[in-house]
């Protein structure tokens, strides 16, 4: 076969799959099924080598025996439990009586405890149902903007998604072939400078609209001296501990990320037994959620792999180079262009699907052109973290209209979270901008990435002749 028909067919594979994808099929059935379509075809037409499929068995035993994403049902299932324990609750009660005589200390509080559910839990879904319905009705009682409050509940929960120890952390590291021990150290800066831009938003609000996040009466702040102290203490220190235990024994070598997941599931269930929350039901339903999720992925992880070997099998991997090389600005344009993909298709499709269909496909050109894999996947996490916050698909967002008063509008959802979207959209650019954001635990010459964008043919301005 010659390769201008196998370079044609590569990219009607990928048409294929979108058109399966439109048609409403699932994703991990659509994927495995336009691989054998396309494989089946170009066997017939002798564009195609049977062997290659012969690779399949073997792959798919790789996926379900990766200690690495053992960490996924584990992390999983310490959010859930955690999410019924009821801590979410008593974290916004707590921190909101210590914020509550400020313009704005019921938002800012819902965005403090999104970052420590964020690193306890790792599941955007049940930390934005569980503010949604705990803080929402708070919120709008005590005279918030309708709109500022849905926009600061979607958003904080939506931290889950980049704070560690997010799951698509676990997924990026997995596909980049890199270590998520470091994923997780990469991405702390970047989760912990968008818990500050979203407080600054907060306060920027309380200073040109102060009617539109005013502090609690002093009738609905209970606590004082001591007793808030003791409140603080008792309600603060458990999270801590357990974000210490995950993460801390992860970041200093002690355990792995399997192992520190395990170590957090743990963790959860003594919490929930010492707050007399954790019935035969609740766990029971945690385990039924935790087995959906951790079988969702594993299945497209599969129905991605077989797509993935045939789409190279036809040589779709150097059309997507092919494609890629074609623009100008070097790696710098490469970077642009991916993140642009990312963040049109995080309109229709959700991060586990833009992980296992996109990340194949330009992970290995970014490889070849020497990008940091830490650096590209944080990357490619926080501009992922818009798809939960994206009008009007985002997931976020139906997340929290579920659980809304009828009052809240679908509308008032939507215009809420623009403005959390733009600066999710600032801190990829400050990503793409700043290596070192990201890089800063890395030795000197991984950072040298920084240098490579200006690495462009001078007459051109596309990549150098060897990249092409």
């Amino acid at each position: 076969m010659d390769g201008a028909v196998m370079g044609d067919m590569a990219p009607l594979m990928f048409l294929g799959l979108v058109a399966f994808l439109l048609l409403g099929y699932p994703v991990a059935f659509a994927l495995a099924a336009n691989g054998l379509l396309f494989a089946g075809i170009g066997i017939a037409a002798g564009h195609f080598d049977l062997s290659l499929l012969q690779a399949l068995p073997e792959r798919v035993y790789g996926i379900v025996a990766n200690p690495t994403l053992l960490a996924i049902p584990f992390f999983a299932f310490m959010g859930l439990i955690l999410e019924r324990s009821g801590m979410a609750e008593d974290l916004l009660d707590t921190i909101g009586q210590l914020f509550g005589s400020v313009r704005g200390g019921l938002a800012y509080a819902v965005i403090l405890v999104g970052g420590l559910l964020a690193a306890t839990t790792g599941v955007v879904a049940a930390t934005v149902i569980a503010m949604g319905l705990i803080s929402m009705p708070v919120m709008l009682r005590h005279g918030y903007d309708k709109r500022l409050a849905a926009g600061v509940i979607a958003a904080s929960g939506t931290l889950a998604q980049i704070v560690p120890p997010s799951l698509v952390l676990i997924v990026l590291a997995d596909q980049l072939g890199a270590s998520v021990g470091d994923m997780y150290k990469g991405a702390l800066l970047p989760g912990a400078l968008l818990v500050g831009l979203y407080l600054a938003y907060v306060f920027a609000v309380t200073l040109f609209r102060p009617l539109a996040a005013p502090a609690l009466p002093a009738s609905a702040r209970t606590l004082h001296g001591t007793a808030l102290l003791l409140r603080v203490l008792t309600t603060l220190l458990p999270p801590l501990a357990l974000i210490f235990l995950v993460l801390g024994t992860i970041f200093i070598g002690i355990a792995t990320p399997t192992e520190g997941g395990a170590m957090g599931a743990a963790g959860a269930l003594l919490l929930a037994l010492a707050r007399g929350r954790l019935s035969r039901l609740q766990l029971t339903q945690a385990m039924d959620s935790t087995t959906r999720l951790t079988t969702f992925v594993i299945f497209i992880l599969i129905g991605s792999t077989l797509f993935t070997l045939v789409f190279r099998g036809l040589d779709g991997d150097v059309w997507v180079e092919h494609l890629f090389n074609q623009l100008p600005g070097g790696v710098l344009g490469f970077l642009v262009a991916v993140n642009l993909l990312v963040f049109v298709l995080a309109f229709f499709l959700d991060f586990f699907e833009i992980a296992f269909i996109v990340v194949p496909l330009v992970g290995p050109i970014a490889t070849k052109l020497g990008i940091d894999p830490i650096w590209f996947g944080v990357m490619l996490a926080v501009n992922m973290q818009t798809a939960f916050m994206h009008p009007p698909f985002g997931f976020a967002l139906f997340y929290l209209k579920s659980v809304a008063p009828k009052s809240i509008r679908t509308g008032d959802i939507y215009r809420g979270a623009i403005p959390f979207l733009v600066i999710q959209l600032i801190m990829v650019a400050v990503v793409l901008g700043i290596p070192q954001v990201v890089l800063r635990n890395t030795p000197p010459d991984a950072s040298s990435v920084i240098d490579i964008p200006l690495d462009v043919d001078p007459d051109t301005g596309y990549l150098p002749a060897e990249w092409r």
